[in-house]
């Protein structure tokens, strides 16, 4: 049965718009993170390694974690209803809004077309403790839980002060309306624009999606349970009809907990993230199997996700390949970290290894290492000398630098200074192949495109390198780095290896 409700306590409706501080990290804008100053800007990129990865990112205001392939949305609720509702009233195309909780990650798995509804769903909420446990094996966690029981009629009661509209479709006959009742009497202002069951009232799809469309609501609340919900609005919104309101919802039992038919576990238990422990203590034969075996699953499933992220096959191949070129050059080499040492030693006062920290992988701060080929006050004169730099760009680089010693010019003309590197190599902190790592002030001058250049371990040769090192102009070597760090490989690692040989050999852009 559809109708349109003469309940209808319409009052004028109020706009909350979605405001708050500006951030300057890797997740904000790019106009407020290059607003913000140099050590905002470096304390971000290293306290958001998951930003500069690729784990967050942002749309409409809305950070997103990215999880089993999802952009699930990383924010609070009362942020999260603004702005959808905003998006409503402004008339913006139409938004389908999906949930994520294990069962769902669970029927993912193995269904391809619910998977596709739920990657092409405008927004994916995080909903129950499964999902917070995946998040957090990742290194990250979401910033509330948006379970659709507890969400959905929050949106309600603001889109009632807004004099919003909402038809509700789903549940089993009688459901649906007693449900609308429920929340006419929770959310003032709310209007029933219809209601619709579930089982004869969704035998024809069409008819469905046109008494949908004629009501004129602003939105919908489909509660078929999952996936059958989530795959309704999806091929709902792409069949010439469309879907006429601005914004649905898969709602998943939530008529039923509206109407009575089923209890809600008490506050406490909810906020603990344990209802679906209640729901096994009331209804064990129906509910045991999703949550005692699928709860299960879904954390074996995503623990091997984590590894797989944390781990990829692409990275221990990479690991494998380092250490399969910095094992035996460290064995072979030996005799040449000596002398330089006592070269370094005899041509001029300090110590033979120089020590600077620089930012690797993801932001993260370290220490690098190189034989020595500055006098010892070199930092202390650095800054007097960046108007002489012969390469355009953040990175300083000068031919006729004049801290640099005697036996310094020899190690720099063969890049033989960056030899120790392998250490930092042998400690994770660089890879063989790769961006140079660089100085924390020059990161936080970095436009930002540059920033993808950290998604990596530095290295200490790549494709920058063997194209002419210094001779390059900073813009040219970002563009070479990000496209490295797009289209890396063992094979395309071994070849810049290969190519390293004729650059070192030849000098050129060395100094």
């Amino acid at each position: 049965m559809s109708y349109a409700a003469p309940f209808d306590f319409t009052r004028p409706a109020t706009s909350v718009p979605a405001t708050g501080p500006a951030v300057a990290s890797p997740t904000a804008s790019p106009a407020a993170f290059s607003a913000a100053s140099p050590a905002d800007r470096l304390a971000n990129a290293a306290a958001n390694p998951a930003a500069i990865a690729g784990d967050v990112s942002e749309t409409d205001g809305l950070a997103r974690r990215a999880l089993f392939g999802l952009q699930v949305v990383d924010a609070d609720a009362e942020s999260v209803i603004a702005r959808l509702l905003d998006a409503v009233e402004t008339g913006t195309p139409p938004q389908r809004v999906a949930f994520l909780n294990a069962h769902c990650g669970n029927v993912m798995a193995r269904d391809p077309a619910y998977a596709a509804a739920l990657q092409g769903a405008d927004m994916v909420l995080p909903d129950g403790i499964g999902v917070e446990l995946a998040a957090r094996m990742r290194g990250g966690g979401f910033t509330e839980n948006l379970n659709g029981t507890d969400f959905v009629p929050r949106l309600l009661d603001e889109a009632g002060r807004r004099g919003m509209s909402v038809y509700l479709f789903g549940g089993a006959p009688g459901v649906a309306e007693d449900a609308a009742l429920a929340l006419l009497r929770r959310a003032s202002g709310l209007r029933i624009a219809g209601v619709r069951d579930g089982f004869a009232g969704a035998a024809d799809p069409q008819a469905a999606q046109e008494a949908i469309a004629a009501s004129g609501a602003d939105i919908l609340l489909v509660a078929m349970g999952v996936p059958r919900q989530d795959l309704w609005l999806a091929n709902a919104a792409d069949t010439d009809t469309g879907m006429g309101p601005g914004l649905s919802l898969g709602v998943g039992a939530l008529f039923d907990f509206l109407a009575g038919r089923v209890r809600r576990a008490p506050a406490a238990v909810r906020r603990a993230r344990m209802e679906w422990a209640w729901r096994l203590a009331m209804e064990p034969r129906r509910m045991a199997g999703r949550y005692l075996v699928g709860n299960a699953t879904f954390l074996a499933r995503a623990a091997a996700h984590a590894l797989s992220c944390a781990f990829p096959r692409a990275d221990v191949a990479k690991r494998a390949l380092d250490l399969a070129v910095i094992l035996p050059a460290l064995l072979l080499l030996g005799p040449l970290f000596l002398a330089i040492a006592a070269a370094i030693r005899l041509d001029s006062r300090g110590p033979v290894l120089f020590r600077q920290v620089r930012v690797g992988r993801d932001g993260r701060l370290f220490e690098v290492l190189k034989f020595r080929s500055m006098h010892v006050d070199a930092e202390a004169r650095r800054a007097a000398l960046l108007a002489t730099s012969d390469r355009a760009g953040v990175c300083f680089k000068s031919k006729a630098d004049p801290r640099v010693t005697r036996v310094g010019r020899l190690l720099r003309r063969y890049s033989l200074d960056e030899l120790p590197q392998l250490l930092n190599i042998a400690r994770g902190e660089m890879s063989v192949v790769g961006p140079r790592p660089a100085l924390p002030e020059e990161v936080a001058a970095y436009p930002d495109r540059a920033l993808a250049r950290l998604a990596v371990k530095p290295g200490l040769t790549g494709l920058w390198q063997v194209s002419g090192r210094a001779d390059i102009g900073f813009d040219k070597m970002i563009d070479m780095d990000v496209a490295y760090t797009a289209s890396r490989s063992v094979m395309l690692d071994v070849m810049l290896i290969a190519m390293t040989f004729r650059a070192v050999l030849t000098g050129r852009g060395a100094y």
